[in-house]
């Protein structure tokens, strides 16, 4: 089974409308395209799949994103709007991939950069980790621990410390994937019993500096995503780019 995770396209209503560096729509069809060369059997996009929070950009993902040859599953971000997005398509909170499954979480607080699941939608995490044992991806839309870029750590999970006390006694969750930061990431929580990895993936659109402590682009950055390749007790990733 061949996964691959895309995030934060921030796509505009106008089709050419620029981000800071590049046109998004441009830069999220070189994605598409390089993905369909990694022959997926399916796609997850990891949230800030709009940057102006219009129907009319969810609408021009839609299409774009119709162009992957593989079945594809989104989560918002917090420049979403999952009513929006809903409208479109389907927002699933899990998805069956055989021998393993991914969970899709919404993490989006209204009027914040920041996210947090809350008491609620961490119980229903709970309970659907209780309902299944097969080896689990967790994806969210932000990081669920500090990545080293400060400006970025001020806005990631601000529950962070409670999710993971809760995935703790649910040894089938083999890793945790975000977005949110615009750059690769891998790192691990460290568990009073076992190591859980967690990953970061580049932005379809323009790229973040790592390390930086404000606001600051990767200038010779290009969009990618991550690929995950999964088999019985196995896990395998890395990241993909566009070419320049």
């Amino acid at each position: 089974m061949r996964l691959v995770q895309i995030s934060d396209c921030h796509l505009h209503a106008d089709p050419a409308a620029r981000g800071r560096l590049g046109v998004p729509l441009g830069q999220l069809e070189a994605v598409v395209a390089a993905v369909n060369r990694e022959h997926p059997d399916r796609v997850v996009v990891s949230g800030d799949i709009s940057q102006d929070e219009t129907a009319a950009s969810y609408g021009l993902a839609e299409r774009t994103l119709a162009r992957l040859d593989a079945p594809w599953a989104w989560l918002p971000g917090n420049h979403d709007r999952p009513d929006l997005m809903a409208e479109r398509r389907p927002l699933p909170a899990e998805l069956d991939l055989g021998e393993w499954r991914a969970l899709l979480l919404d993490t989006r607080v209204p009027g914040r950069e920041g996210g947090e699941l809350g008491p609620e939608r961490r119980a229903a995490l709970d309970a659907r980790l209780a309902g299944d044992d097969r080896p689990t991806l967790v994806f969210m839309h932000h990081p669920p621990l500090p990545i080293g870029t400060a400006w970025l750590d001020a806005i990631g999970l601000a529950d962070a410390e409670a999710f993971w006390r809760l995935i703790a006694p649910h040894r089938q969750v083999r890793a945790v994937c975000f977005g949110h930061v615009h750059q690769a990431f891998e790192g691990a929580k460290i568990l009073a019993d076992r190591r859980v990895a967690v990953y970061g993936c580049p932005a379809a659109s323009d790229q973040f500096l790592p390390g930086a402590t404000t606001f600051a682009l990767d200038e010779a950055g290009r969009p990618g995503y991550r690929v995950l390749d999964l088999g019985p007790d196995r896990l395998e990733t890395r990241v993909g780019r566009v070419a320049p």
